[in-house]
């Protein structure tokens, strides 16, 4: 895989963000697409070597347009700065936790989790953590799992939800509106020669976040 290739096309388009410019560009895109998913297939060769629900996911499937949607946006630019993948095992648009990679120039993220999950899963995952503190406080709280991800959310609600004591002493842990986990990497991780194992070991450690918050999510797919 080539990834300054993708850097490159990343650079160029933030700083020729229009139509007219991506269609006389359009080769360098379908270039940088190609590598991208060149990387996603080696990314999830690596993680099905601990998570065998992955073996068999295909980049291709993985991947999101690069077309915008300025429908409801102040930023009328028409293409997306960054290439995103979201390798799940049940498919990129289900609820169940799978692993995220974003390239973007100064804002690359290893990430996963539950992204603004709708309000009833919201609540079974709140509960779920509630009923099984001491299993979640052992993962959220473990250094090797905080090494990567020291916060889980970010978004947060003031008092406690709906439904839980205000006073139960582990009240923070419940009040994320969604219950994910960021990693920000350096643009130079996925330079490096030792990409695959760096980029596996902070997903080793979410997986054992995805376990426990996809126990939950299954019931509801």
């Amino acid at each position: 895989m080539d990834i300054p290739i993708i850097f490159q096309f990343l650079k160029d388009l933030s700083e020729n963000n229009s139509r007219e410019w991506f269609n006389e560009h359009k080769n360098e895109y379908i270039k940088a697409q190609i590598e991208f998913e060149s990387l996603l297939t080696a990314i999830i060769e690596w993680i099905a070597l601990f998570d065998k629900d992955i073996k068999g996911v295909q980049a291709k499937d993985c991947t999101y347009r690069i077309y915008r949607d300025t429908r409801f946006s102040t930023d009328k630019t028409p293409y997306k700065t960054h290439f995103g993948g979201y390798i799940n095992a049940k498919g990129k648009k289900s609820e169940h936790c799978g692993y995220y990679v974003h390239l973007q120039l100064g804002n690359c993220l290893l990430a996963g989790g539950s992204l603004c999950p709708p309000p009833n899963i919201l609540k079974a995952l709140r509960k779920s953590v509630y009923d099984n503190i001491d299993e979640y406080i052992s993962i959220v709280e473990d250094p090797a799992f905080k090494k990567y991800f020291p916060v889980i959310g970010d978004s947060f609600l003031k008092t406690a939800p709906k439904g839980f004591p205000k006073d139960y002493k582990y009240i923070d842990y419940l009040k994320c509106k969604q219950f994910t986990c960021t990693c920000q990497v350096p643009d130079k991780l996925f330079l490096s020669k030792d990409m695959l194992e760096q980029v596996s070991a902070v997903f080793q450690q979410l997986k054992r976040f995805s376990d426990f918050s996809n126990y939950t999510i299954d019931e509801f797919e």
